[in-house]
């Protein structure tokens, strides 16, 4: 009997009857028509089989799904305290906090940005029509500021909540090849900075300013 007839007759969804079909280990064939069973087999003992393997379908899929929703909450928790912690992050270029306590010295960290930035096409004072230092200031800023964040990222990663002896270090690449014509061709600028500095834990003192 056509499997096409059997799902029409119990109201089932053909496609996933056929699906369950193949992997229930019954005896059918396959043609051009579809699958089809031996007429011998009970169908109602077949189709209750079915229904059995349909409740434990939608009960694994609502685990799982409650699973999914289960971790992507406790991501998007984690994620929140994250930025909370780096929000909260003290950082400084000396080597202690006010009314602080260093508890924990894990070592130094850093972090790195770069930015490119094309030349001139008219030469840097020949009526360029966009002001050059506040851009390089501007790119200045942007990637300093990513530094700053990669080194925060870097301290929570090591469990930290602060970072002593903060300072930066610039490097200026002036990049320049050979053309195809023999000459020379000048590549953007390339600047980057890094952000160093010492990540720490740190407690607040809790009788700071008492008499």
């Amino acid at each position: 009997m056509k499997t096409r007839e059997i799902a029409r007759n119990y109201q089932l969804d053909p496609s996933t009857f056929d699906q369950w079909v193949k992997q229930s280990g019954l005896q059918f064939k396959s043609g051009i028509t579809g699958l089809s069973v031996d007429d011998g087999i009970n169908m109602d003992e077949m189709v209750g089989h079915y229904n059995q393997y349909l409740v434990q379908e939608n009960a694994r899929r609502a685990e799982e799904q409650e699973r999914l929703a289960f971790e992507h909450a406790n991501a998007q928790q984690a994620e929140f305290e994250k930025q909370q912690a780096l929000a909260n992050m003290l950082i400084t270029s000396g080597f202690n906090f006010d009314g602080y306590t260093i508890t924990k010295y894990s070592g130094y960290i850093s972090g790195d940005s770069a930015v490119s930035m094309d030349r001139p096409t008219q030469g840097w004072l020949s009526g360029v029509n966009r002001d050059v230092g506040e851009d390089l200031l501007s790119g200045l800023s942007h990637i300093r500021r990513n530094a700053l964040a990669e080194l925060k990222e870097a301290a929570y990663a090591l469990g930290c909540n602060a970072v002593i002896g903060v300072d930066f270090d610039y490097l200026t690449l002036d990049p320049q090849t050979a053309s195809n014509t023999g000459g020379t061709l000048y590549l953007p600028f390339l600047f980057a900075v890094t952000a160093n500095g010492n990540a720490v834990v740190i407690e607040k003192n809790e009788h700071a300013g008492s008499a």
